[in-house]
């Protein structure tokens, strides 16, 4: 990308025009104007103010560190391809609710699509989250179960007695369900503090946010990115705490949730 292609991007990028940036760089509009043609440049003086007013660096304007042309993906995995796996798991491993509610899972999220990614499916939330689990070595029906169906309460309609699950499922489920109506504001707390208290619901909340992090900033506003890193630090690693030191045969996962939605966060905080 050539250097007037980068201030124009920029320029574009925190809703300036060419005349707001000729007068904030005390130059004419015709000169930020033939700078963006490539038919001049700006004086080398001139460039880290430029770089400043545009909220980048001279190196990014001048291309040495300039971004190259990613190509971005919204589906990172297949969910036909995910959910022969997880039904592939239960039958060999032996759990019966896993394949129960694999279908009807499937039948309530039919049609519905995650917030902000045009055309992928929800269905492949809760199969990622389920691979994720099966692949940390979580081979327990309960928690597949509750991790499948954690959403259909609040998302689908369903009530928590029509789930083909036992009673400990259900009441992870109604754990991790919001209320129809609720101030989330004064909720919340409420929310995080009874899921701590089971270890179903606290593991699947913990790997629910992992999976939610991974794939913000495809779906997150930048004010939604920074509410939810709030949230996350002050709710999420209290959780992964609880799980360490309450359910010691979550030790492990524990420790490799905590590090990997760390390692999300400082990547988030420095872009963002």
């Amino acid at each position: 990308m050539s250097l007037g292609s980068q201030i124009s991007s920029f320029r574009k990028q925190v809703n300036l025009t060419q005349s707001q940036l000729a007068e904030a760089l005390d130059v004419s509009f015709q000169a930020v104007s033939s700078w963006e043609r490539d038919e001049y440049q700006p004086d080398t003086s001139r460039l880290l103010l430029l770089a400043q007013v545009l909220h980048t660096t001279v190196g990014v304007l001048l291309e040495e560190f300039a971004r190259p042309d990613w190509v971005t993906h919204e589906r990172l995995f297949d969910e036909q391809h995910m959910y022969t796996f997880v039904k592939s798991a239960a039958v060999a491993k032996g759990l019966p609710q896993v394949l129960a509610v694999l279908p009807r899972m499937k039948k309530w999220h039919s049609g519905q699509l995650r917030v902000g990614r045009e055309g992928v499916p929800y269905i492949i939330h809760p199969l990622t989250m389920s691979c994720h689990a099966l692949a940390l070595g979580i081979e327990d029906d309960d928690v597949i179960a509750t991790i499948l169906l954690h959403d259909v309460v609040e998302d689908c309609g369903v009530r928590v007695e029509e789930l083909p699950v036992n009673d400990e499922v259900q009441t992870a489920v109604q754990l991790l369900s919001y209320p129809p109506i609720v101030d989330m504001k004064t909720f919340r707390p409420m929310y995080y503090e009874r899921i701590g208290n089971n270890a179903t619901a606290c593991l699947v909340k913990c790997l629910d946010r992992c999976n939610n992090l991974s794939t913000m900033a495809s779906g997150f506003s930048r004010e939604k990115m920074a509410s939810y890193i709030v949230e996350t630090e002050i709710y999420l690693f209290p959780l992964l705490q609880q799980l360490k030191e309450t359910w010691v045969q979550y030790n492990s996962v524990s420790w490799l949730l905590s590090y990997q939605i760390k390692s999300l966060l400082e990547v988030y905080k420095r872009i963002l």
